[in-house]
């Protein structure tokens, strides 16, 4: 039975709900000073996960070419434009917290969260992982981070944070009912590959959360859907 998804899903649920309600009440250094710590927090996963890889090309390759591949769809400007239609319609039956940022503040950290939550190199494996062993450990190790990362941005995001439970729930399900077809057709070197594409966007999202620059985080997306494509591909035909 898979509960790994459901279980990161409620906390990132409750965590959120929680941060919202306790945003009037914590003080503002508080907020200030955990932020960049779980910018930090990313980068330091993120170096675990690049470290992995097999083929340095394939990453660089992937990294471009998913990059552009995001760009052209305009991926992040579409999640930019649901984050807003939410957080319209949820501001509209749940007031907001004091000292509300502005629209640009939140699509920049809204977009990624979102990314962090539902795309991040632990969540993905955690995910199949359940579905080929039914080992939940990972899922359920990521969602106590996710817990106290959802309630800090909860504080000054609102609860606009709780609907990422939603696709993040559905990515984790479709990924773990669909691992028992994947993982087969991989090899160890495509899964180091794809666990550095994976970490250099978990990079990109830490870069982006401590405020030191403003990487197009899921416009690198498409990234992760080509990376182990890509490493087959090296592997097979210039080793």
């Amino acid at each position: 039975m898979i509960i790994g998804p459901y279980v990161n899903g409620a906390a990132t649920l409750i965590g959120a709900i929680a941060g919202a309600l306790l945003a009037n009440k914590l003080p503002e250094r508080l907020r200030n000073s955990l932020t960049p710590i779980f910018g930090v927090c990313s980068m330091v996963m993120s170096v675990v996960m690049i470290m992995k890889l097999s083929h340095l090309q394939v990453i660089v390759l992937s990294s471009i070419i998913g990059l552009i591949i995001g760009e052209l769809i305009y991926l992040e400007k579409g999640i930019g434009i649901a984050a807003n239609s939410a957080r319209g319609v949820i501001d509209r039956i749940l007031p907001a917290p004091k000292g509300e940022i502005t629209q640009e503040q939140f699509l920049e950290k809204f977009v990624a969260i979102t990314v962090l939550f539902c795309a991040s190199g632990t969540g993905i494996f955690g995910a199949m992982q359940e579905g080929m062993t039914g080992d939940s450990s990972i899922l359920v190790t990521k969602s106590i981070l996710d817990l106290f990362t959802s309630m800090i941005f909860a504080t000054a995001l609102g609860y606009s944070v709780a609907v990422i439970c939603i696709p993040q729930v559905l990515i984790q399900l479709a990924l773990a009912f669909s691992a028992v077809l994947i993982v087969p057709l991989t090899t160890s070197t495509m899964q180091a590959d794809f666990s550095a594409v994976g970490g250099l966007l978990m990079l990109a999202t830490g870069f982006r959360i401590a405020g030191i620059k403003v990487f197009p985080v899921a416009n690198l997306i498409p990234a992760l859907v080509i990376a182990m494509p890509l490493s087959a591909l090296w592997t097979r035909f210039i080793g």
